[in-house]
C-alpha cells in the first residue's frame, strides 16, 4: 500500500511527536515500514516554508527537527515522479493540484491529508483522501 502524506499530517507530527494521536501512529507506522511513502521534494520544501514563516510554528518545532523527520522519512520512501506537463486544476484550492497530481502519477493508494479540500474529494483516479483516523483504521485493520 503506498500513501502520500500532507504537509499538514507532518506538520502535526512536528508539532506533538510523543503523543498518541492517529498522526503520530500513522507517521510512525510509516517509519516502521506497514505501508510505502511515496515522497515528493516540493512538499518536503512546503514543510519547510511553513515552519519558517509561520511564527507559532518556528517557535515550537526546531529546524533540526524538521531536518531529522526528512531523512529518516526518505529512507525507506519512494520519490515522487516529476509531473509531465502542466497540473491540472481539480481541487478547490489549486495549491493542492501538484499534490493530488503526485499521488495520481506515483500510483499511490492513498493521501492521508486533514486539508477539507482534499478530503471533500473522496477519491481520485483510484488515490483515496483521507484523514489519519480512517488511515490508521485501515493500516489496524490489515
Amino acid at each position: 500500500m503506498r500513501i502520500l502524506l500532507d504537509s499538514n499530517v507532518l506538520i502535526s507530527f512536528l508539532l506533538k511527536p510523543l503523543a498518541d494521536t492517529p498522526v503520530v501512529r500513522v507517521v510512525q507506522a510509516v517509519v516502521a515500514g506497514r505501508c510505502e511513502l511515496l515522497l515528493p521534494v516540493d512538499l518536503l520544501e512546503e514543510v519547510r516554508l511553513a515552519v519558517r514563516s509561520k511564527k507559532h510554528l518556528a517557535r515550537r518545532i526546531a529546524v533540526n527537527d524538521i531536518d531529522d523527520l526528512i531523512e529518516i522519512l526518505s529512507l525507506g520512501a519512494v520519490e515522487a515522479p516529476d509531473i509531465p506537463g502542466d497540473v491540472p486544476a481539480l481541487t478547490r484550492d489549486p495549491k493542492d493540484d501538484y499534490l493530488l497530481a503526485c499521488a495520481v502519477v506515483g500510483l499511490a493508494d492513498y493521501i492521508v491529508t486533514g486539508d477539507d479540500d482534499l478530503l471533500v474529494l473522496k477519491e481520485v483516479e483510484g488515490v483515496r483522501m483521507v484523514s489519519a483516523r480512517e488511515f490508521w483504521e485501515i493500516l489496524d485493520a490489515e
